[in-house]
């Protein structure tokens, strides 16, 4: 776990991991969320739609966000504030997804970091995209 304060964050400074999406991720975010859509349950329903297998749900895959600003980027000194999503392709079980953020902006007087995140699967092709406002604990904070 990173632990940048407010005061080691720049513009420019990216971090990123790899997660592989397995069944049993969706098992339990339906145990936890409910949604029972068969999109997400029912192979011969998601392919009588289109898509290649069931889909992952989207807001399973953006909770890697949260992993990558609570883990990664700044990190154990910080709070998700703001996040905007965006799905841009379907994500399916056993896809290998490459988490990764970017500091864009920093706001001084309320500690406050803008991060550009990017969800990519294992052919490299943008699955999601995030717009992510932390707040960060400063050093003196810390002391």
């Amino acid at each position: 776990m990173n632990s940048f304060s407010f005061e080691d964050l720049r513009l420019g400074l990216t971090e990123s991991f790899e997660v592989m999406v397995t069944a049993q991720m969706m098992e339990d975010f339906l145990r936890i969320s409910g949604d029972c859509n068969p999109i997400h349950l029912s192979d011969g329903y998601a392919r009588s739609k289109g898509f290649s297998d069931r889909v992952v749900y989207g807001l399973l895959v953006s909770a890697f966000y949260s992993t990558l600003v609570g883990v990664y980027l700044p990190g154990e000194h910080c709070v998700l504030q703001e996040i905007s999503v965006n799905f841009k392709k379907p994500v399916y079980i056993g896809d290998r997804l490459t988490v990764t953020g970017t500091v864009v902006e920093t706001h001084d007087v309320l500690r406050r970091v803008s991060i550009k995140a990017k969800i990519r699967n294992q052919n490299g092709k943008a699955v999601s995209t995030a717009n992510i406002t932390v707040g960060v604990m400063s050093s003196a904070e810390l002391s």
